[in-house]
């Protein structure tokens, strides 16, 4: 597979010199892919930031992240760079939903031990940085369909506030085929309790598909899987109201917004 770092439009470059290049959007909910000279290091906000031999990196920024970020770079002959990033604040929208089964809204307790061995299985998925940069390659669509719920939006079930939503939600008819956005290994492929049929894709450099509810799961833990290859199909498992497909981007635990990494859709 080819791998590239590509260009986008120039209302989204947010640094571009002979040192530093930085692709996606400054604002709440973004995945931000960067590249320096090769042999230099990065810092962001003071921490580490891992880094490839091409010089390749990726940086987020959460649901509520703050306006100012300092990037710090130091290249080869050791002269440091820094760049302040300024992120957009963003409107969240939100969602009520009434009418659920009370298990629907608070899980019974005898479940209490599944949810936990649940978490424990996908942060052992996502606890590794892979030396991969699939990444860097531009970002499909996972399934057709209608955008039925967005990133940030906080959701209200049965009078009771909730976690924010975290995932791009498409609505599709139960069989619907899910692809691969970008080209990634099977680290995870089980049923959990809340998600339901649940994948998880390792893109590299701490970044993560998580794809919940599906009706079937195509593909198995350890597979290396190309761009555009049917993983699944759409479903309605685990705690859900309907057959949709919750997608989710994650660098390491940080949670990002999926619709910032593929064209718009009408």
């Amino acid at each position: 597979m080819t791998l590239f770092f590509f260009i986008v439009p120039v209302s989204q470059v947010t640094a571009k010199n002979e040192a530093l290049v930085l692709n996606g959007e400054l604002t709440q909910g973004s995945l931000v892919r960067g590249q320096v000279t090769p042999g230099a290091t990065v810092t962001f906000n003071g921490k580490p930031v891992n880094i490839n031999a091409q010089g390749k990196f990726v940086i987020g920024f959460p649901r509520e992240a703050e306006e100012k970020h300092l990037l710090t770079w130091t290249d080869k002959q050791g002269k440091v760079h820094e760049k302040t990033l300024h992120v957009a604040a963003r409107e969240y929208d939100i969602q009520r939903i009434d009418g659920l089964a009370p298990k629907m809204v608070t899980p019974p307790k005898e479940v209490t031990e599944r949810i936990r061995n649940d978490s424990q299985k996908v942060s052992r998925a996502r606890a590794n940085v892979r030396d991969y940069d699939a990444v860097f390659t531009r970002f499909i669509w996972p399934a057709e369909g209608p955008v039925t719920g967005v990133y940030g939006s906080q959701r209200i079930l049965n009078g009771e506030p909730k976690w924010p939503h975290y995932g791009l939600d498409v609505g599709s008819p139960t069989g619907t085929p899910v692809v691969a956005p970008a080209a990634g290994y099977v680290v995870l492929a089980d049923d959990l309790y809340y998600s339901g049929n649940t994948i998880i894709l390792d893109h590299g450099m701490g970044v993560y598909s998580t794809f919940l509810h599906l009706h079937e799961m195509q593909v198995k833990v350890g597979e290396l899987i190309e761009q555009g290859h049917q993983i699944g199909t759409i479903g309605s498992t685990g705690r859900s109201t309907g057959p949709h497909l919750d997608w989710r981007i994650n660098l390491g635990k940080m949670r990002l917004d999926p619709a910032l990494l593929v064209p718009p859709r009408n």
